[in-house]
């Protein structure tokens, strides 16, 4: 009996002893550059002080008694990159080491630089910002798509007409005067979905340069900005594969290495197919077929050590289908199908002479097909609107490196065509065949660009471009009567133009400057002037371009847009560089802007000259931006006050004129607008996001009256863009997870969960009126008034 109550007893002590058994978690802290011992650093067990608190000693030690549990250890010190560990259940004392970084050391987590100063690109040029897709990543986004489109709307000078729209403004541009690049290759229609995601496939982007100031003479053909998109180049040593899911789309991303160290590709792909989901939204979206996706294929050949060559192929497909939007004009229809593809492929050939100088050779291939298709009513035809835009380009840059100096220069070919539409009955009985006449152009293009550092205070960059462009026939063009409206009426003759007949030209040249001047390493400030030469422009009357809007080169009745930019800028960064301020001050004078008459209509137009008028355009803004580049918390918070204004030619004819020939508000003009976006680091495993906007409503035409004939009353207009729709407002949350597991290996994972328009902001994006009733009434349209929630998960291995 004895025996066995010592035994109950001695179990009964050993598990009591196992239970409150006590452990300890040791360390020493040290700078992990210079391995010096911290002394007086905190920490903490548990995120609590309660719990468990101490600092290090002067050898940069420190001593936890813990229990059995798991715990967490979070360590801290003034100037230096919190520390945060879990550890497991523990079976034992534990004794560590912790190489804390400083804060100046640590990598740029917010890498969104203007390179108005930067301690490693220090270019005498503004108005520049230079992004890593890593930023785009962790800011909240509309269901869980990674879209840079929106990213870089959080940028001073950069906004949007609304939630749905074709593209974004730049500094008082509009959309079609953005160049936007693809690793070379231009993007005619940078969306999907009528706005809601971009086209640019996120796994394969490497970095965005956005040059909305000083733009370098290599780039030409627009009259704003240029936003120059990089693909990552493929990696040659080892078999990599990253992807995600999300409620809207899937990607996959393969990277092959072929030859090691030598021959290489990848193929990414994004695709959007769950439009099967719309039903469970609403009863009203059950007959909506949405589908996109893109896809790009990138290989890079190392073919010896002083000659490399790429090649880029990209491609991009949209189908939207409903019966809630209107048709083709005069077709009778039940179904409307949008469809448009780009196909875009790049081959550039670099050689290197010496270790300063090199030629890069590159041919370009960018094919856009819009479509409309109606479906006649009781039957299975569809009325097609087929038209295409296509660019073909060759051009060759040499550059030359020394240590002060810099120089660029090189050649280029451009050719366009286009087809602006043809109607395609099919097998429609009442509809006719339409084909609206082609154009061809030429574009060549010289340009230079030199940068010479005089002193470490004075910089600079001199840049000029000479573009001639040239109208082909075969085309058959009018003569107008001076001073009346260019119509049918006021034709005076015809003028068949013959194949490669050039029976239009326009050239010029177009310098770009900059000046950098320092007042020491961490203060500069910066002047520069800009010319830019816009030859391609869409002619639209929608106030964003839909992606079937009509593409029109210039010609001997519209003349390419001229752009005058100044602007001046003061750069500052300061404690160690972590935070960085800057402010930018613009003026812009386009002269040719495009803009269309009253009741405009370009559908199958064969003279669109009829239908636009050419003016003048003002645009100025101050652009204030402070950024915390690194830390457990970092991010930006900018403002900008911009104005844009429009004013037609005072020679055209009164009936031409808009707004009676007097200035009027852009449809993009939003004087005030602030942007912030934060990142808060947890631990390794988790990070917050968050981003608030505001902007000033957009402009928009109000009737100052209504007229009464037979009983229909129609809106009368006196003055356009005379009022605006509500201020814009929203607040964006993110939750970053990972590596979720907690485990290091080479498969990582990373959960998003995302809230866009977090307190249900109904924003405005349109105003129009509708007549009930002999009543015409004010409508709203809302695109996102309720909070979108979702979830996506990303791979990599």
């Amino acid at each position: 009996m004895k025996k066995t109550l010592y035994l109950v007893l001695g179990w009964f002590l050993s598990a009591s002893a196992a239970l409150g058994q006590i452990y300890t978690i040791s360390g020493t802290v040290l700078d992990s550059i210079s391995k010096q011992p911290l002394a007086g650093a905190t920490v903490i067990l548990d995120h609590n002080r309660s719990k468990g608190a101490t600092k290090t000693d002067e050898k940069g030690e420190f001593t936890l008694t813990v229990d059995r549990q798991s715990h967490v250890v979070a360590i801290r010190y003034v100037g230096y990159v919190p520390y945060s560990k879990y550890f497991p259940p523990m079976t034992r004392s534990l004794k560590i080491t912790v190489l804390l970084d400083k804060t100046e050391n640590q990598l740029e987590e917010v890498v969104i630089t203007t390179k108005g100063f930067d301690q490693t690109i220090r270019q005498p040029i503004l108005g520049v910002n230079q992004i890593n897709i890593k930023t785009f990543q962790k800011l909240p986004s509309a269901f869980g798509e990674v879209d840079l489109l929106r990213g870089i709307q959080m940028l001073p000078g950069v906004t949007s007409v609304g939630e749905a729209s074709n593209g974004v403004n730049i500094r008082g541009g509009t959309t079609d005067q953005n160049l936007i690049l693809l690793d070379d290759t231009p993007i005619f229609n940078p969306t999907h979905m009528f706005g809601l995601f971009s086209v640019f496939p996120p796994d394969a982007v490497s970095t965005l340069d956005l040059y909305k100031g000083n733009v370098p003479g290599r780039y030409g053909g627009r009259a704003a900005s240029v936003l120059d998109i990089k693909l990552r180049n493929p990696t040659l040593d080892s078999l990599k594969i990253k992807g995600g899911v999300s409620i809207v789309s899937n990607r996959l991303m393969v990277n092959v290495p072929v030859v090691k160290d030598k021959l290489g590709f990848y193929v990414a792909a994004r695709g959007a197919f769950n439009d099967f989901l719309l039903p469970i939204a609403s009863d009203k979206l059950k007959d909506i077929k949405a589908k996109f996706g893109e896809g790009v294929w990138k290989g890079f050949w190392k073919i010896n050590p002083k000659n490399t060559l790429t090649g880029t192929f990209y491609k991009s497909y949209d189908l939207f289908s409903t019966n809630l939007l209107p048709g083709l004009p005069n077709v009778i229809g039940e179904f409307t199908r949008y469809q448009h593809t780009s196909t875009n492929a790049m081959a550039r050939w670099l050689t290197v002479i010496s270790p300063k100088m090199d030629i890069q050779t590159t041919a370009v291939y960018a094919h856009y097909t819009p479509q409309i298709s109606t479906q006649e009513k009781d039957t299975d035809n569809f009325v097609d609107l087929n038209s295409a835009l296509t660019q073909k380009q060759l051009k060759s840059n040499l550059n030359y490196v020394l240590t002060n100096y810099k120089l660029e220069t090189g050649l280029s070919f451009t050719r366009y065509d286009i087809q602006p539409g043809e109607l395609v009955p099919n097998n429609s009985a009442s509809v006719s065949n339409i084909v609206t006449p082609s154009e061809r152009a030429n574009e060549w293009a010289w340009h230079a660009d030199n940068e010479y550092s005089f002193s470490k205070q004075l910089a600079l960059s001199i840049g000029i471009r000479y573009s001639y462009f040239q109208t082909l026939g075969p085309a058959l063009y009018r003569n107008y009567e001076a001073g009346q409206p260019r119509d049918d009426f006021s034709v005076i003759d015809s003028v068949q133009a013959g194949h490669n007949k050039v029976f239009s030209h326009y050239g010029g040249f177009e310098p770009r400057v900059g000046i950098r001047y320092a007042l020491n390493e961490r203060t500069s400030f910066k002047f520069g002037y800009n010319l830019m030469r816009q030859y391609l422009q869409i002619v639209s009357n929608t106030t964003t371009p839909i992606p079937t809007s009509r593409w029109k080169t210039s010609d001997l009745h519209i003349k390419p847009q001229i752009s005058n930019l100044l602007s001046a800028g003061y750069y500052h960064s300061f404690d160690n560089d972590i935070y960085e301020i800057s402010v930018e001050g613009y003026y812009r004078f386009t002269r040719n802007m495009v803009d269309y008459k009253p009741g405009a209509d370009f559908l199958l137009q064969p003279y669109p000259e009829t239908q636009i008028v050419q003016g003048l355009s003002k645009a100025y803004g101050l652009e204030v931006m402070l950024t915390k580049k690194k830390g457990r918390l970092n991010g930006w918070v900018n403002y900008t006050y911009s104005r844009t204004f429009n004013r037609t030619y005072t020679d055209l004819p009164s009936i031409e004129q808009v707004n009676n020939g007097h200035w009027y508000r852009a449809n993009y003009d939003r004087p005030h607008s602030v942007n912030t976006s934060f990142d808060i680091s947890i631990d390794k495993h988790n990070s917050f996001s968050f981003t608030f906007i505001y902007s000033t409503g957009r402009p928009y035409t109000q009737p100052v009256g209504f007229v009464n004939y037979l009983n229909n009353f129609f809106p009368f207009y006196e003055a356009r863009n005379n009022k605006r729709v509500p201020d814009y407002h929203r607040l964006d949350f993110a939750w970053n997870i990972y590596n979720p597991s907690m485990k290091d290996r080479r498969f990582r994972g990373k959960w998003a969960f995302t809230v866009y328009n977090l307190y249900a902001r109904r924003n405005v994006y349109s105003v129009f009126f509708k007549t009930e009733k002999n009543i015409s009434q004010a409508k709203r349209l809302q695109i996102f008034g309720a909070p979108i929630v979702s979830l996506a998960y990303n791979f990599e291995f």
